[in-house]
């Protein structure tokens, strides 16, 4: 099983970024799937998440601004985001589970994360 995140940047307050996580090696309408970050200094936190029958769940901070959505056809995962600010500066990883829920240990398998940096 292979995670790929992609779709990482420097932007400037207010910006949007999407990425994108392609899959292989798994199942992939079967698996809910997420978006984790981690700041530097601090641990990593859940970011949005989506389940197999597409309902989805969001971290507050990022309710409103943030939207997570995936395309079973290309076996991908994406996390649009927009009004980004200095704060949602992290390195992203997306995950995958046979089921959703706040915490890492839910999830089975990780991509590799890529940066997104936002200025002020």
């Amino acid at each position: 099983v292979q995670l790929q995140a992609s779709g990482g940047g420097l932007v400037q307050a207010g910006g949007s970024l999407r990425l994108s996580c392609t899959t292989s090696g798994l199942t992939f309408s079967r698996y809910s799937m997420a978006w984790f970050r981690q700041a530097p200094g601090k641990e990593r936190e859940f970011v949005a998440a989506i389940r197999w029958n597409r309902n989805t769940f969001y971290e507050d901070s990022v309710e409103g601004r943030f939207t997570i959505s995936r395309d079973n056809a290309k076996n991908t995962l994406y996390l649009q985001m927009d009004s980004l600010r200095p704060e949602d500066t992290a390195v992203y990883f997306c995950a995958a589970g046979r089921f959703v829920g706040l915490l890492e240990n839910v999830y089975e398998y990780w991509g590799q994360g890529t940066q997104v940096t936002v200025s002020s």
